[in-house]
């Protein structure tokens, strides 16, 4: 019925059970697996991310896992361009492109596009943040308000990577991210109706996630400290004995590992460590959830439930994804 190949997208809040469905649906279908998750990308970072064990990964390999150094950046125009070079080869072999992970933006940058934002400027990055350091982030972030009032509302005074680079937008291009996304939507509207800029393909959107947010709490609690078991400690302090590495780099910003990392400083005990790191991730949950409510189309499938596949093989039937 379709013109355009099929892709799945599997969303949901971290310790939600993507990953798990994602490979029940891989062992009934002929999908392989893409992940969107801007902590995965990192060799290295594995279990403060909860990344596919090793024998998972070799059964079920999934793109976009370990192509990074921790030392290097990657964007959500960079996740777009990967990402689509891998649906398309996925797609030409007959097989469907399975996207699974938890960041919102990435899945969001590939469905819409992204504005046509200015490069990244090292030194005025560098200028923002010393300005935080002195003055600290809300500082930031109550100038973002003046400038850019939408997205100061979007992004948290707690989110330094969003923060530095919505006012380095302003200050490299003299216009604010909102007024740039605002250009990008009116090009996409213009695109649409010429039938030109929209995702080559037809896209079935599952959500998973407890129904009841305390099992999320209690499941992500949970996990914190079977990492900690696991020795996350331990993968943190070989990455900080790096002297490429730090604690601003956007790969020790991923949550957990900044707090390890302030605890390895002396800065927090490990149960103060243990207690804000649980705290962040249940705040990314938040904000996944947000997301999520404001996601067209979207099926939602209960983390607790028994029959998610035969369910969301039902709902990828109903909207034509199989044929």
């Amino acid at each position: 019925m379709n013109a355009l190949p099929p892709a799945i997208f599997l969303m949901g809040p971290t310790a939600a059970g993507k990953t798990d469905l994602a490979i029940e649906l891989t062992r009934v279908l002929p999908c392989e697996l893409i992940s969107v998750d801007s902590a995965l990308v990192y060799r290295g970072m594995d279990i403060g991310t909860a990344k596919p064990s090793r024998e998972q990964l070799a059964q079920f390999p999934h793109r976009l896992i370990d192509i990074l150094d921790p030392a290097q950046s990657y964007s959500a125009a960079d996740f777009r361009r990967d990402a689509l070079q891998a649906m398309a080869e996925i797609s030409a072999r007959g097989n469907i492109p399975l996207l699974v992970g938890g960041t919102m933006l990435y899945f969001k940058a590939l469905l819409d596009g992204l504005a046509d934002m200015p490069s990244a400027d090292a030194q005025v990055r560098a200028r923002l943040e010393a300005q935080a350091r002195t003055h600290g982030w809300q500082a930031l972030h109550d100038r973002l308000a003046e400038v850019d009032p939408v997205s100061a509302a979007r992004i948290h005074p707690n989110d330094p990577q969003r923060l530095v680079r919505a006012l380095e937008v302003f200050e490299v291009s003299g216009m604010s991210m909102t007024a740039h996304r605002e250009q990008q939507i009116a090009r996409s509207a213009e695109g649409s109706a010429s039938g030109q800029g929209q995702l080559p393909y037809t896209v079935a959107n599952l959500a998973i996630a407890p129904a009841d947010r305390k099992v999320l709490h209690d499941r992500i609690a949970l996990r914190f400290v079977q990492m900690l078991e696991q020795g996350f400690l331990d993968e943190v302090l070989a990455l900080r004995s790096r002297t490429d590495l730090h604690a601003d780099l956007p790969s020790m910003r991923a949550v957990g590992y900044r707090q390890v990392w302030d605890h390895l400083d002396g800065k927090l005990t490990l149960e103060e460590m243990r207690e804000r790191g649980i705290i962040a991730t249940r705040q990314l949950a938040k904000r996944q959830f947000t997301w999520l409510r404001s996601w067209e189309n979207l099926h939602w499938l209960d983390s607790l439930a028994r029959d998610n596949l035969p369910r969301a093989l039902k709902y990828l039937g109903s909207v034509s994804i199989l044929s």
